[in-house]
Formats: structure tokens, sequence, C-alpha cells
């Protein structure tokens, strides 16, 4: 390549960049604290995180000694903790069974008050109020009261039937998604808001036109309301994972908490605990997103 040629490619290139600074530079200048805040906040301790798990961390007089093992602390997280996995899967199939019931609450709630009538400003204001005041010391505090089990557990002695039918290992995870049943309503406003949302994008004359061709509301849902309303489906399923995966009842979370103050595990230890907790909830989310991709791609609404 000539000199020319190479001057030539980048007065192109830096003419490049001045047209993206001079289009894109206010929303950089807005993105910038976000940036500064995500780098200092975030980044840097994920990192550090990252780092740790890869030590034996700990803490001296002289401050924090790093000892460079590999995976081992990987290794004794899975093979040697007989308290850690336990508690991981047990939380994931309590959140397995919840997820759902969140989602379908709220998509048929929102269903309903998308339809005109009464007070469906006071109503949907009403579901959305548990967002705002049930903070994660509110919801431990209720919860510690116990206004979040449902009696009929103990009244109708459901405990006993489910271990009998069903056997413990399946009978735990279902009998604490009940005793947490107020959370499906709890933990549903912002769901609701953005199927809400949702609605709102289909357009009035499909419905009148299906209508005209005979169809009925049974047939209009499942033609039109749930097709269109895949992507919210999935973002909801999306917001839904990453809101109860850090529930503050959490009890995987409360199990690093405890391990990272130990003397006989430390940081390092807590920290490997910590990436393999996120890095199954990245595989949830990355099924959550891929199933609502393809559902969105065979419905032909993305052009790829």
């Amino acid at each position: 390549m000539s000199k020319q040629e190479r001057t030539e490619r980048n007065e192109r290139r830096r003419g490049y960049w001045s047209y993206r600074w001079k289009d894109y530079s206010t929303g950089y200048l807005f993105m910038l604290p976000w940036a500064i805040g995500f780098a200092v906040f975030v980044a840097f301790p994920v990192g550090w995180s990252f780092f740790n798990s890869f030590n034996s961390v700990r803490l001296t007089g002289a401050g924090f000694t790093y000892t460079w093992v590999g995976l081992d602390n990987f290794r004794r997280v899975l093979m040697e903790d007989n308290v850690y996995p336990i508690k991981l899967v047990t939380y994931f199939q309590e959140m397995l069974l919840i997820i759902p019931l969140i989602l379908i609450f709220s998509f048929f709630v929102s269903l309903l008050l998308n339809q005109k009538m009464p007070g469906r400003a006071f109503i949907r204001a009403i579901f959305f109020l548990p967002v705002i005041f049930a903070t994660g010391q509110v919801l431990m505090e209720l919860f510690g009261q116990g206004a979040g089990k449902l009696p009929f557990i103990e009244q109708y002695n459901l405990e006993g039937l489910l271990r009998q039918y069903m056997g413990p290992r399946l009978a735990e995870p279902m009998l604490n998604v009940l005793s947490r049943a107020v959370i499906i309503l709890w933990y549903s406003g912002v769901q609701i808001l953005i199927f809400i949302a949702g609605y709102q994008t289909i357009p009035r004359s499909v419905y009148e036109a299906i209508r005209i061709d005979g169809a009925t509301p049974w047939e209009s849902f499942w033609k039109i309301t749930l097709p269109a309303m895949v992507p919210f489906i999935g973002l909801n399923a999306v917001f839904t994972i990453v809101d109860l995966f850090t529930f503050p009842f959490n009890p995987v979370l409360e199990q690093v908490r405890v391990n990272m103050f130990h003397p006989q595990f430390g940081y390092g230890y807590a920290s490997a605990q910590a990436w393999i907790y996120f890095a199954l909830i990245l595989v949830l989310l990355g099924i959550a997103l891929g199933l609502t991709y393809r559902s969105v791609v065979k419905r032909g609404a993305v052009v790829r």
C-alpha cells in the first residue's frame, strides 16, 4: 500500500469517527456518569471477585494475603462441600416453580386489567403498590411475622399429604413455594405493567378484522394476543429471573456471605461459590432469551 493510499484511508477513518462523534456525542455524554459508576462500583468488584476465586485469600494483620490455587476452590465447592450444592439445587427447584407461576399470574391479571372497567386505574395501582413498599427489609419483617404463609397448608395437613404421595425430594421445594405464595402477588407488579404496555402495541384494527371474519374471543387470544405478547413474556421472564435470584431470603447468597468470613474458607472460596451461582443464572437467562428469540423468529416478527 502506497503512502497516499494510507493517508486517504486514515482520513476516511478520521472522517468516520468524526461523523460518529457528532451524531452520538450527546448520548455518550449522558452515558458517561453511568459508565463511570459501572466501572467503579460494578466492574472492579466483579473483576476482583473473579480474581479471588482462583486464590486462597486470608485476612491477616498485614492485610489480605493471596495464594494462587487455580481451580481448587471450584473443585472443593462441587466435590467436597456438603451444604452449598444442596442449597443451590433446592433453591433452583423452587425458583423454577415460582417463575412460571408469576408469569402466568401476571399475564392473566394484566389481561383483565387491560379491559375497560370502572376504577381500572385504581386497581392497577393496587397491584403495583407491593413493588413500592415490599423492599428487602420489609419483606424480611413480614415473613418473620408469618405474613407470607397460607393458612390452608396447616389446616388441611397439606404438608403431610405432599410428603406421603410425592416423596420428600419433590415435596420440599413445593412446600417452600407454597409457604411463600404471597411472593407471587408481591413480585408481579412490574410484570403486570409490562404486559399491559405490550397489549397497547397490538393494533385494535387487527381485532376488528378478525372479529368481522367471525373469530371468537378465544380464537383471537390464541391467534393474535398470545403471539404478539411473546417478546414481552421473554422480557418478563428475564426480569423475574434476575429479581428472584437476588431475593432477600436467598439461602445461596446467605451461604456465600457466611463462608466469606469463615476462617476455614475465606473470600476465595466464597467467590468461587458466587461465580458458580452466577454462571447457572446466566445459563437460565440464556435459555429464556433463546426460547423467546426462536419463538419470535418462528412467527416472522424478526427480520434476519
